[in-house]
């Protein structure tokens, strides 16, 4: 196996292992087991959990904010595309640790161990977002005045709300539900009322 895709076999052996058995309780020996190779092969790739946990951080962040930049250069409405783009951000940062009961532990190894790597993110989705923003108030799609706050506070509230929706399930209700019905309120807020 070359090495990149040796690399990719096990960040992806590994993902399903942190989530069932949370960071901690994590050993090498079980990615190992879980990617199909010995111990010594994986230490060949990664001296650690920390590292290799890193690296699949590292990873996920840049694929996801490829995917994220994608679709908010695509077509369709501004709001619809900062949905789509939400979701997705959710969809791979955020719902693959949803069904561990380690969730929290996994979210907290996350900052301990890759702060950088997620504050970069969150600074270049702030960009995204703000330009986005920017660009459908130039074109009257949306008012913001009515908010009376600029595209670049708004996209830090959008990203704010998200996270905090996050933290925030129970009562039978959903990450993807929730931030959907974020999303309608924001539309209410600030669809251009000239249009």
């Amino acid at each position: 196996m070359q090495t990149e895709q040796k690399i990719t076999h096990i960040l992806d052996a590994a993902l399903p292992v942190f989530v069932r058995f949370g960071f901690h309780k994590t050993s090498m020996a079980d990615i190992a087991r879980a990617a199909g190779i010995s111990r010594a092969s994986l230490y060949l790739s990664f001296n650690s959990k920390e590292e290799l946990f890193r690296a699949g951080s590292i990873r996920a962040h840049a694929r996801t904010l490829h995917e994220v930049a994608a679709v908010l250069a695509g077509q369709g409405s501004a709001l619809d595309r900062m949905e789509m783009a939400i979701a997705v951000f959710q969809r791979e940062l955020i719902a693959p640790f949803g069904g561990s009961a380690d969730v929290e532990e996994l979210f907290a190894a996350n900052m301990a161990l890759a702060a950088d790597i997620t504050l970069d993110a969150r600074t270049k989705l702030l960009s995204m977002l703000t330009r986005t923003l920017i660009a459908a108030a130039e074109s009257d799609e949306i008012d913001l005045e009515p908010l009376q706050a600029p595209p670049a506070q708004l996209a830090n509230i959008i990203v704010a709300a998200t996270n905090g929706i996050k933290h925030a399930q129970g009562d039978g209700s959903s990450l993807e539900n929730d931030t959907r019905l974020f999303m309608r309120l924001l539309r209410v807020a600030v669809t251009s009322r000239t249009r």
